[in-house]
């Protein structure tokens, strides 16, 4: 027997959307199913609107999966003056961290070691006390996060065992998701508690007036009249909304076995060189591996469908910049993997008729802008992406209206979500509540068998998926619920496990 959940993706639930949205007239449909798009549907539907999500592929197919993984206070946009965007990433933080998604961040440390110039570590604490004072200036800031400090050479090796030894450095705090793809499927199965229809699958092909044309799973045309459409396709936004200027940024990263770098508890982070803002990060994961990043490289052109990658100078930079400090340096045969996600940044009026060539030191703000019943919302950041749905569905409801209803998401617990002190009381692996929350037992009880040996996901993770959150392919189950994919040839060895859990499931 099936186990019912609030919210949940079942290929039953898929196929009673499907009937019921052809020829249908809704509030709103969304377009795009990244963090943006199921942010805007969550809003919309906790309002009380009728909502449609269309996704062409899967939830957090594109850029949505392809972050660092970092729930942040921004640091960053303090070094380029921006006060008003690192007050709202740190508020943002401490909604998710203590309101939506305790269960999917957790506080990380940042260790800038002196080994990189006492120059760069006095930088980093004057920053460091700068991030503090935004974040107790926000709600739900004090406390959230422990202050900048710094730390002896004995703390130094405890916490980044890889650094040459014998100086200290600085350690600051900011948040880390367990998985950036968990987060966008949590959001999505809060919207359709809400009453969301969310269809993956869908492409949509054209929008003539208020109808919504979309082609379901490459072959059922569909059409959808909508009182208002958001588009929210990221880095293919300009496809709805061909007045949208957008320079994509590439950010790539590494992905190296943690063993390597003495399995670091803290995140190490080192400056790249000639630049006083920007810094290549040592993630650690939960899974044992550290994910090395970040860059930011101008990508010019039409952005293709098929996933980006890093290219070799991306490789070579991650790599040079981290083996400054360290005491044996990464070399490419330590690479088990690589990934790589555009950022949909938004070009200023002021920016003249070209593409620019400094990305880095493009705004992350993002952008509204109506165009017929069309909206669409781009920029912005993983971190803000709730704050962003608000404004949208904000301007949303003005447009049809109905202005009063206000939105509810600053406290709306996401699915699996619940105070920290009831997470530690949920009865199943530790592991399993650091990504399904309160879910957790009924995920370890769809099997505790490890899809590849040597790596901890298992056989229910993928049943779950299949089953509750709307898998229905084997890059769906192996590349977005969970992330073998991340490691090319443990994602070769569950190919298996994933056509057979698909084929009994669905």
């Amino acid at each position: 027997m099936t186990t019912s959940l609030p919210g949940t993706l079942s290929p039953g639930r898929r196929a009673e959307d499907l009937a019921a949205v052809a020829g249908a007239e809704v509030d709103v449909v969304v377009v795009g199913g990244g963090v943006t798009g199921a942010g805007v549907a969550l809003d919309a539907a906790s309002r009380g609107l009728s909502v449609v999500l269309l996704e062409r592929t899967d939830l957090a197919a594109g850029t949505s999966r392809w972050s660092s993984k970092l729930v942040h206070g921004g640091l960053r946009y303090l070094a380029h003056g921006e006060i008003g965007l690192a007050r709202e990433s740190a508020r943002e933080r401490a909604v998710l961290m203590g309101s939506t998604a305790p269960h999917l961040v957790r506080k990380l440390p940042f260790l800038v070691p002196d080994e990189a110039g006492r120059d760069v570590t006095a930088l980093a604490a004057a920053g460091g006390h700068l991030g503090d004072a935004v974040r107790l200036s926000v709600p739900g800031g004090r406390g959230s996060l422990p202050s900048t400090r710094r730390v002896g050479p004995d703390d130094v090796a405890r916490l980044t065992p890889g650094v040459r030894p014998g100086r200290g450095g600085v350690v600051f705090w900011d948040g880390q998701l367990v998985d950036d793809a968990r987060l966008v499927v949590a959001i999505a199965r809060t919207a359709a508690a809400y009453g969301a229809r969310i269809l993956t699958g869908a492409a949509v092909t054209a929008v003539d007036g208020s109808d919504v044309h979309a082609i379901v799973d490459n072959s059922e045309a569909v059409t959808i009249r909508a009182r208002v459409v958001v588009n929210a396709a990221g880095v293919w936004a300009q496809r709805l909304a061909p007045g949208i200027r957008l320079q994509p940024s590439r950010g790539s990263h590494l992905v190296v076995r943690g063993d390597r770098l003495g399995s670091p508890s803290a995140a190490l982070t080192v400056p790249l060189p000639g630049s006083r803002s920007r810094y290549v990060f040592a993630l650690p994961q939960a899974d044992g591996l550290v994910y090395l990043g970040l860059t930011d490289e101008p990508v010019d052109g039409p952005v293709p469908d098929a996933d980006p990658v890093p290219s070799d100078a991306e490789v070579q930079q991650l790599l040079d910049t981290v083996n400054q400090v360290l005491t044996e340096p990464l070399t490419r045969a330590d690479l088990v993997g690589a990934y790589a996600g555009l950022r949909p940044l938004v070009l200023p009026a002021s920016a003249g008729a070209g593409p620019g060539d400094a990305t880095a030191d493009l705004s992350r703000k993002h952008l509204l802008q109506w165009d017929g019943p069309v909206l669409t919302v781009v920029g912005g950041k993983l971190t803000t992406y709730r704050a962003m749905a608000e404004e949208t569905v904000d301007a949303v409801v003005a447009r049809l209206g109905r202005g009063a209803l206000r939105s509810l998401t600053g406290r709306l617990p996401l699915m699996g979500a619940a105070p920290r002190a009831a997470l530690d009381r949920v009865r199943a692996a530790t592991r399993l509540v650091g990504r399904y929350g309160t879910e957790a037992p009924v995920v370890e009880a769809l099997g505790p068998a490890a899809v590849v040996a040597g790596r901890l996901e298992t056989v229910g993770e993928l049943r779950f998926a299949a089953r509750h959150e709307g898998a229905r392919t084997v890059a769906d189950l192996l590349d977005r619920r969970t992330r073998i994919g991340l490691v090319p040839a443990d994602r070769a060895r569950a190919v298996a496990v994933a056509e057979q859990v698909l084929a009994e499931e669905l």
